[in-house]
């Protein structure tokens, strides 16, 4: 799977805890925004099913 790159804006304090969560975690900032999309996908699909992008994966 292509890995594709993603640049958000986001207000400076919530980036500040974000790195202060990562840190805790053992985890870079991106990795953590990695887990959290996971988790977000896994909830989502166990509540409406597989999300279908028409694309391989």
């Amino acid at each position: 799977m292509a890995t594709k790159s993603l640049s958000i804006r986001i207000e400076e304090g919530m980036l500040d805890k974000l790195h202060v969560i990562a840190d805790y975690e053992g985890r870079s900032a991106n990795s953590q925004i990695i887990v959290l999309i996971r988790d977000l996908i896994e909830a989502y699909e166990a509540k409406h099913g597989e999300i279908n992008t028409g694309k391989r994966q």
